[in-house]
C-alpha cells in the first residue's frame, strides 16, 4: 500500500495536497520509477471524492488504505475501505475501483469488456474487474479466507451519467461487484453505510495488512483440477480481458465460419502460462475442440504427466509446435500456442520424412490448424538462434492470409513475489533496457542475495528446502555437457567451479541414478542437486533459485561483455552472428534471474563480475548464513 488512515485525516490531507506529495515519494521508492500522469491524476480526482462520500456519510473513522498491493503479484486494488460492519460488529471491507470515465458501452460481443474512448482496445469491465480482486483477496489473505461475506466490491465511476455509461449495468452484479455512477452518489454512500459501520476501523485494518498470506498456487499443482474439473485460478484485469477475447472469438467462430488469431504478450509471470492453462480447462468442460502446444519439451512433458495423471486421455490433450505439419485446416476449433517466443521457421528436421518437407513456416501452420489459434508469448525470451515467435512475425502472416489479429497486452507480475521492480531491475542489470544498472532497492516482495561461491549458494537453498520450499541451481551454459551416461552410473560433474563439482540435470527422458528426467528437472524434489540450463528452467518456477553467471556473461570496467568463446551451447554455430549471440545470452539470465517466487541468490565466476554484483545488490548484499 501506498497510504493508509482514516476517512477524515485523508479527507484533510487532500485539501492540503499532501496526500499527493506523499503517494509519489511512496511510489517512487516502491517501485523504482515515477508514477505514470494517467495514475497521478487519478490520485488527485478520486481520492478527494471517495473521502468526501465517507465524510458525507459519517464515516470518517473508516480507514482507507490507498494503492492496496493484492497479495504475490503486483497488481494493486485503488482504494480498501476497512471498517466494522453497522449490524454484525465484526470486521468489514470494501474494495473500491475508481473510475473518472464519463461514458463507456459495453463491448458487442460481451458486457463484461467494455469501450472506452481512450483506450484503443476492450479494457474489462470495472464491475468484472473489483469482483477479480475481491475473489483473489479471499483465495490469498489470511484475514479473509475463513471469512467471504466480511468484503464486499465496488466500482464507483463518480464523473458518470446513467446516460454515459448505463449498458455497462448489463453486467452481472453480486457482493463482490457492483456498479455506482456519480448522477447516482446517494445510492454509493447508502451503500457504504450498510456495509461499515462509524467506529473505528483501524484494527480491522490492522487485521487485513498483517494477515498471513497463503502460497502461490503455482501452475502445475493445480493443473489437473483446472483442466478436469474447474477453475483454480483468479484472473485479473487483462488477463481476464485476454481470456475473454479468445472465448468470443471462439463464440464467433463457431456461429458465422469464423477465423481469427489472438496474440497475448507479456513478460515473465504476467500470467501467460495461467491463461493458456485456464482456457484449456473451460474449453476442455465445453467440448470445445481445443489444444495446448509449445515449443518446450520440458514443459509439454510436465503438463502431460501432472495434469493427464490420473485420466491418460488429458495427456493428448498438450503437444508440441512440430506436431501440425500434417493437420487438417481448420481442423481445430482453437490451438493454444503457450511459450510462443519458441516458434521455429519450420516444423522441419532431420528426422522429419521427406514427404512433409514442405518448407511452410511452422506460424503458418499453427495458424492454419485452427479456427481460432491463440498465440501466448515474451520476445524477450528468445533464447536460441532461429526462434521468431514475435508479436509482428504473427501479425504479418495472420495479414498475408487476410485474418484479424488481435493483440492483448499483459502488465501485472505474478512471478518474482509480484514484483516488478525486481524484474525492471532485471532487465536494467543485463541490458535490455535503456538506462544502465541500477542498484536493487528491497521492496518487501522479493529477496535478492549475492553468493561468495557456488558451496555457499547451494548450502543456503538446501536450508530453504529443509523449511519446505521448493529451490534449483541453473547456471549459463558454460560447461560441457555429458548426453551420454552409460546404465548404472552416475551422472558426471560437469560443472566445475573451483573444487565444486555438480552435475547437469539428466540429458533426456529417462531417469539417473534417482535424478529425474530433463522434463521433470524444475518440478521433481530430486531435481535439486543437479544445475538446470536455460531449457529445462524456462516456463518454470520455484520458490527459491539459486543463479550461477558464468564466463560468457562478464563485468568489465562500466559494462557487460559477452564472451562467445565462453559459451558450450551447441546452437550457437559459427555463423550466428556476434550480436544475435550477445542478445541470446543476456536473454538466457533473464529467464534465469527470473525464476524464483520469494528470492533469488545470484553467484558469478568472475571475481570483478561478483564485486559489480555486491555493488547493485546494496542494501542487498547480506551473509547468507544469517539469513
Amino acid at each position: 500500500m501506498l497510504f493508509r488512515d482514516s476517512a477524515a485525516a485523508v479527507g484533510a490531507l487532500c485539501l492540503s495536497r499532501a496526500l499527493f506529495l506523499h503517494m509519489t515519494e511512496q511510489f517512487v521508492h516502491v517501485h523504482g520509477h515515477q508514477p505514470s500522469s494517467s495514475e497521478a491524476r487519478s490520485w488527485e480526482r478520486s481520492i478527494p471524492v471517495l473521502a468526501s462520500a465517507l465524510n458525507d456519510a459519517g464515516l470518517g473513522q473508516v480507514e482507507m488504505i490507498l494503492e492496496y498491493g493484492l497479495p504475490l503479484n503486483s497488481k494493486r486494488a485503488d482504494v480498501v475501505l476497512a471498517g466494522v460492519h453497522p449490524r454484525t460488529g465484526l470486521p468489514s471491507y470494501v474494495v473500491v475501483e475508481l473510475k473518472q470515465w464519463s461514458s463507456a458501452e459495453p463491448d458487442d460481443d460481451d458486457p463484461s469488456l467494455c469501450r472506452v474512448d481512450t483506450y484503443t482496445r476492450p479494457v474489462l469491465n470495472p464491475v468484472d474487474q473489483v469482483r477479480g480482486y475481491c475473489k483473489y483477496l479471499v483465495s490469498f489473505n489470511g484475514a479473509l479466507a475463513k471469512h467471504p461475506d466480511r468484503v464486499s466490491g465496488a466500482a464507483y465511476l463518480h464523473n458518470a451519467t446513467e446516460f454515459g455509461i448505463n449498458g455497462l449495468f448489463e453486467a452481472r452484479q453480486d457482493q463482490y461487484g457492483q456498479l455506482f455512477i456519480g448522477a447516482r452518489r446517494g445510492e454509493f454512500v447508502e451503500f457504504l453505510r450498510t456495509k461499515l459501520g462509524t467506529v473505528s476501523g483501524a484494527s480491522a485494518a490492522d487485521e487485513l495488512v498483517n494477515a498471513k498470506i497463503g502460497p502461490s498456487r503455482q501452475l502445475m499443482a493445480v493443473a489437473a483440477e483446472e483442466v478436469r474439473e474447474r477453475e483454480q485460478f483468479v484472473l485479473l484485469d487483462e488477463q481476464q480481458v485476454a481470456y475473454r477475447q479468445v472465448l468470443n472469438a471462439v463464440r464467433r467462430a463457431k456461429g458465422s465460419d469464423h477465423k481469427e488469431v489472438v496474440v497475448v504478450t507479456g513478460g515473465p509471470g504476467t500470467g501467460k502460462s495461467v491463461i493458456a492453462l485456464s482456457l484449456l480447462g473451460e474449453l476442455y468442460r465445453q467440448g470445445t475442440t481445443a489444444l495446448h502446444a509449445t515449443g518446450s519439451k520440458s514443459f509439454t512433458s510436465t503438463m502431460r504427466k501432472v495434469a493427464g495423471a490420473r485420466k491418460p486421455a488429458i495427456q493428448d490433450l498438450f503437444k508440441y509446435f512440430n506436431s501440425f505439419m500434417t493437420a487438417g485446416r481448420n481442423g481445430l476449433d482453437v490451438l493454444i500456442c503457450d511459450e510462443a517466443h519458441r516458434i521455429r521457421e519450420t516444423s522441419a528436421n532431420r528426422f522429419t520424412r521427406a514427404s512433409n518437407r514442405t518448407g511452410k513456416p511452422q506460424i503458418e501452420e499453427l495458424i492454419d490448424a485452427a479456427r481460432v489459434p491463440v498465440f501466448l508469448l515474451d520476445e524477450h525470451q528468445v533464447v536460441r538462434p532461429g526462434e521468431l515467435g514475435t508479436v509482428s512475425d504473427i501479425k504479418a502472416a495472420a495479414a498475408k492470409k487476410g485474418l484479424r489479429c488481435v493483440v492483448v497486452p499483459l502488465e501485472g507480475q505474478f512471478r518474482c513475489g509480484g514484483s516488478d521492480a525486481y524484474l525492471r531491475w532485471v532487465v536494467r542489470l543485463l541490458g535490455l533496457e535503456p538506462g544502465g544498472p541500477v542498484r536493487w532497492e528491497p521492496d518487501g516482495k522479493m529477496r535478492l542475495l549475492v553468493a561468495e561461491s557456488p558451496q555457499e549458494m547451494e548450502t543456503f537453498l538446501g536450508g530453504r528446502r529443509s523449511r519446505g520450499y521448493s529451490a534449483r541451481m541453473s547456471a549459463g551454459y558454460c560447461w560441457k555437457w555429458t548426453k551420454q551416461v552409460p546404465a548404472g552410473q552416475a551422472l558426471p560433474p560437469d560443472v566445475v567451479i573451483g573444487d565444486w563439482q555438480r552435475p547437469w540435470n539428466v540429458y533426456g527422458d529417462r531417469a539417473v541414478a534417482g535424478a529425474p528426467p530433463s522434463a521433470l528437472w524444475a518440478t521433481d524434489p530430486a531435481g535439486f542437486g543437479q544445475v538446470g540450463c536455460v531449457y529445462t528452467a524456462q516456463g518454470f518456477e520455484y520458490d527459491w533459485s539459486g543463479v550461477i553467471i558464468g564466463p560468457d556473461l562478464v563485468w568489465r570496467g562500466d559494462r557487460w561483455v559477452t564472451d562467445r568463446t565462453a559459451s558450450k551451447d551447441p546452437v550457437f554455430k559459427r555463423s550466428t552472428p556476434n550480436a544475435d549471440v550477445d542478445r541470446l545470452i543476456r536473454n538466457t539470465y533473464k529467464v534465469l534471474l527470473t525464476r524464483g517466487m520469494i528470492g533469488t541468490v545470484v553467484y558469478s565466476t568472475d571475481p570483478e563480475t561478483r564485486a559489480k554484483l555486491r555493488e547493485l545488490a546494496g542494501s542487498a548484499t547480506e551473509s547468507l548464513a544469517a539469513v
